[in-house]
């Protein structure tokens, strides 16, 4: 009998807890966790398919030229259409460098901003610019695009576009008021095996796709414990904040394989972390146990796995560990009531014969979706079901590089799509979908993985475009 109270009471406490922290995070109803949806403001209207004039020659100006924005530099230079006109950074040496690369590719310099951390204000102000491209840290990335747009430039924004759901609403509104472009830079969409498993659900190989797994795996302690990023900003992300911080790599493909804001909407998310190990350890063992990088209460947990429900009844699992001593992975599994596919820990794709395509059904008579295909029938799914910008520039983008090839089919397409006045393949609201997870996962964790609502950042019209298309 004792025992029953002291379980009443104890379930009563958790229960209590929970309410007084949806509260406090947000409003709850009916169980959920829920944020406020901005009204929009009087003549705002959303920017779905946004179409705007044609850019012949697109301009360009960079802001951040460390790892990622130099490399995004040399890109640059072998797309046609493109006219490099700023490069900024707070790091002289690194504008230099850009610089000098573009006279070594024969092209002229850009105009240059460097010393400060606000110099990049007078680089998206400048006038001759179409385009502005930011590869700074994550503090940053709003703040810059946002200005940019009000300066009358379009923003494209390194992962992730927002730190927080406020941030996400900023860039919406902003881009719904400029009517400029703003796409978050996700190149995992333009992964060769992406796109070609997109094209496969797309044209139905995996029938209804019921359920979708994408995941951030990849151990960073040295970089992050080093000087691979400027004034070690990303390990203070992971020192002052908990839950999924970098989800879009895993959950940007998978949205789209889903339709999300395209005929579905993400409703709902539930996520877990594990507590904190990995950080510690690697601090007391490299630095001693009495460093102060030792002594930091690190809140990121080692491993945390969000789900989240859609409106059509599909889940989502999307995970992030860049502690554990593991494989690099994005998952990227795409389950159907008829097929299968999934990129790591190797590629694989379960089908039935009956499924494949008729020149394929002739050739793998026997296939059985209880078992990957063999080598041979993956390398003609692969080449039947090859997306057509990798038929079109796939070669092009493996000698480029960036990451196999799919860094340099992300800035062809942005290019492509501004010089032909064509909707960009992602939109802001894309990028603020994406991109809260960040915090609304911490809101769960930190309510004893409380469910937590999706804001809808299309405001009502995640059902207006049917399907994901991608603009020729």
């Amino acid at each position: 009998m004792k025992r029953s109270i002291l379980s009443a009471l104890l379930l009563f406490a958790v229960l209590f807890t929970f309410v007084a922290c949806g509260d406090c995070a947000g409003e709850k109803k009916s169980g959920f966790i829920t944020l406020d949806v901005p009204d929009r403001q009087p003549g705002q209207t959303d920017v779905l398919g946004l179409k705007l004039d044609p850019i012949p020659t697109v301009r360009v100006a960079f802001v951040g030229v460390g790892g990622r924005g130099s490399d995004a530099v040399r890109r640059f230079t072998y797309i046609p259409g493109v006219e490099i006109v700023a490069i900024c950074d707070v790091e002289e040496e690194r504008v230099k460098n850009s610089n000098k690369f573009l006279a070594e590719r024969g092209l002229p310099a850009a105009q240059e901003y460097y010393g400060d951390t606000a110099v990049w204000r007078k680089a998206v102000a400048q006038e001759n610019v179409d385009l502005v491209y930011i590869c700074t840290p994550w503090t940053d990335h709003t703040p810059m695009a946002v200005q940019a747009m009000k300066e009358g430039k379009n923003v494209a924004i390194e992962v992730p576009a927002a730190r927080t759901v406020a941030e996400c609403w900023e860039l919406v509104n902003t881009a719904e008021q400029t009517r400029k472009h703003c796409m978050m830079l996700e190149n995992c969409t333009y992964d060769e095996f992406e796109m070609a498993t997109l094209n496969m659900a797309q044209q139905g190989l995996f029938g209804t796709v019921v359920h979708v797994e994408g995941a951030y795996l990849h151990e960073l302690l040295g970089l992050n414990f080093g000087d691979a990023y400027w004034n070690m900003w990303r390990l203070k992300e992971n020192t002052e904040r908990n839950g999924d911080i970098y989800p879009t790599h895993g959950l940007g493909p998978v949205c789209q394989v889903l339709d999300i804001h395209r005929g579905d909407k993400m409703n709902y998310l539930v996520s877990m972390s594990t507590d904190q190990f990995g950080m510690t350890q690697y601090a007391t063992e490299r630095f001693g146990p009495d460093s102060e990088y030792a002594k930091t209460k690190y809140r990121m947990g080692d491993n945390t796995t969000t789900i989240i429900k859609t409106e059509k009844g599909k889940t989502i699992m999307i995970q992030h560990d860049v502690t554990s001593p593991r494989p690099y992975s994005r998952i990227h599994q795409i389950s159907g009531t008829k097929g299968f596919a999934q990129k790591w820990p190797c590629e694989g794709i379960a089908i039935e014969s009956s499924l494949l395509p008729d020149e394929l059904k002739k050739k793998y008579p026997n296939q059985s979706a209880h078992y990957n295909v063999s080598p041979e029938l993956m390398k003609d799914l692969m080449e039947y079901y090859k997306h057509p910008f990798y038929i079109e520039i796939g070669e092009m983008a493996k000698e480029v590089g960036g990451h196999g090839g799919m860094d340099f089919v992300m800035d062809y397409r942005l290019v492509y799509c501004l010089r032909n006045g064509l909707p960009l393949d992602m939109d802001v609201y894309d990028a603020a979908e994406w991109s809260c997870l960040g915090e609304l996962t911490g809101l769960s964790i930190d309510n004893y993985s409380a469910p937590v609502a999706m804001p809808d950042f299309t405001r009502g019209a995640w059902n207006k475009i049917q399907g994901l298309k991608f603009a020729q």
